[in-house]
């Protein structure tokens, strides 16, 4: 598809709005009168129908209205729309329930294994499936996103969410154990449709100026489940051992409460979530076609990707990271019990703070990446500091005072949660135009399975010998990580898009005419001039 056809079917869009949306507003030049730090698009022939401004009330700075066509004549609309804001929360809350679920088993392991007379390997199987699961489907997964849009793969999550909790409804029975994995299967399979939405989400429904923001809210939406898993089932469910008939009954409870938000949050999804809005938000969505061109290929898509030296480092580096995140949180009981028995409930709250302070690292990092765009500089120093968060509190664990272990775990949780939207953003970056759902569906399969190398390494450790030396395991390779975050080669390609920068590099190709530089129909060559990150 060349340029004017690509303009028409964008301006095409501009009849459908929704009621509560604000109208289309053409957006003005910037640069010089030259047409140096236009976005400059090669097209054969273009016809452009401008939207009369009266009709639009400004939401937005013009600063982020910036798409332009050669030399300046007419503008690619952009607009930003309320409705965003309703498919984030939703999107968040679904994300919420399902990492809820993830975490629910291992934050209580002694329970459960007096309830369902199984070994802690068994419930610690329960968090690990999610990890399981995760790695086969998440190339069909990132197919489906990319071929049938984002309402559909968002359905598809929220519903099997909602299934797998009320099969684990009729799970409540000491003999039927298998049951209550067959409902954590089906959770596990709904998460390879949630984790890799956030960049999409994110780059398909908000402006520049707020992408970084949104990608960390709809993460913080999985990590608030986290939080809120850590610290529900731990008073939902008490050790009421000389009771069994009693913990079957406050088992059910949590079950059934999850099961009924569940379903609302489905059905809010099939109602909010669309799969992108009638105008682009940003320039670098605004010279993508709406979806897949006749040329797409999938395969290619992730032969490209696997092609990009800086991606294939930071897919490393972001699963050491968040692999070392979920090994810890699956095996936090466990290493909290092994130093302070009986202290269930106070293990929950340990998780809860951990989690709540990369909530707050999260967003803090998603508001700094908006205003410096300085990913690689912020991924480094976030990624040493998580280091030195985990030295900390390895070697402090066993000191004896609970107040300490709840200090160093909220140092560490706010770097290495707070790491987790920074990896989805710097790959978005390094990888455009590439789709942002298949970028950040392979950090999270990269993700998911030094999860469970890490989890049942360092499970086997803390059994074997003791927490000490599992988390020692973990700092070998989180310094590791480190190593390879300083070699990624920070070549912001979508951040030039939106500025500017790259103006005479950028074209649109026919099928006709490919390249090994093109992408999805795009032409990316970086200018000698272009500058690769955004110094402070």
């Amino acid at each position: 598809m060349v340029a004017g056809e690509l303009v028409q079917e964008r301006l095409r869009c501009s009849d459908a709005y929704d009621e509560d949306d604000t109208g289309p507003e053409t957006m003005e030049k910037i640069g010089t009168p030259n047409g140096s730090q236009y976005l400059d698009v090669t097209i054969t022939s273009a016809h452009v129908t401008v939207v009369d401004s009266r009709e639009s009330e400004r939401e937005i700075p013009p600063d982020e209205k910036q798409a332009m066509l050669p030399g300046g004549q007419k503008a690619l609309q952009t607009q930003l729309y309320h409705r965003r804001f309703a498919v984030l929360v939703v999107f968040s809350l679904y994300s919420l329930v399902n990492s809820f679920q993830w975490i629910q088993y291992s934050i209580i392991t002694n329970i459960f294994t007096f309830y369902y007379g199984v070994s802690n390997d068994k419930i610690d199987w329960l968090s690990v499936v999610y990890m399981v699961g995760y790695v086969p489907l998440i190339f069909p997964a990132t197919w489906l996103l990319d071929k049938k849009g984002l309402k559909i793969t968002a359905i598809l999550g929220a519903g099997l969410n909602c299934i797998g909790a009320w099969v684990k409804c009729a799970s409540v029975n000491p003999n039927l154990f298998g049951v209550t994995m067959t409902g954590q299967v089906i959770c596990s399979i709904a998460q390879v449709f949630i984790l890799g939405l956030p960049s999409r989400i994110a780059s398909v429904w908000f402006g520049p100026k707020e992408v970084s923001t949104a990608c960390a809210t709809a993460v913080l939406g999985n990590q608030l489940g986290a939080a809120i898993g850590f610290l529900l089932p731990p008073v939902l469910v008490p050790n009421t051992v000389e009771d069994k008939d009693l913990m079957g009954y406050n088992i059910s409870i949590m079950f059934y409460g999850t099961a009924v938000v569940s379903t609302v949050l489905f059905v809010l999804t099939v109602a909010v979530i669309k799969d992108r809005p009638p105008l682009p938000p940003s320039q670098a969505q605004a010279v993508l076609p709406n979806g897949p061109s006749e040329d797409y290929s999938y395969k290619q898509s992730i032969i490209n990707l696997f092609m990009n030296k800086p991606f294939i480092l930071l897919l490393i580096s972001y699963g050491i990271m968040t692999g070392s995140f979920y090994s810890v949180s699956t095996i936090l009981n466990q290493m909290i019990m092994t130093y302070y028995e009986g202290e269930e409930l106070n293990a929950g709250r340990i998780g809860l703070t951990l989690v709540v302070a990369g909530m707050v690292g999260s967003i803090i990092c998603g508001l700094w990446l908006d205003h410096t765009k300085t990913y690689k500089m912020t991924t480094l120093i976030v990624y040493i500091l998580s280091f030195i968060g985990m030295v900390v509190f390895t070697f402090t664990l066993d000191l004896g005072h609970l107040i300490v272990v709840f200090f160093t775990a909220g140092a560490l949780g706010f770097f290495m949660t707070g790491y987790l939207p920074l990896g989805f953003e710097f790959g978005v970056e390094i990888t455009y135009p590439e789709s942002e759902g298949t970028s950040s569906g392979l950090l999270n399969a990269f993700a998911q399975i030094f999860g469970i190398i890490f989890t049942l390494i360092q499970g086997k450790l803390t059994t074997d010998y003791n927490p000490l030396a599992g988390n020692i395991f973990l700092c070998a390779w989180i310094f590791a990580g480190i190593i390879l975050t300083a070699l990624i080669k920070s070549d912001l390609k979508r951040h030039n898009i939106n500025m500017g920068v790259e103006s005479k590099p950028l074209q649109t190709i026919t099928a006709q005419c490919p390249s090994d530089k093109s992408f999805h129909g795009v032409v990316l060559e970086s200018p000698p001039d272009c500058s690769h990150e955004t110094s402070l």
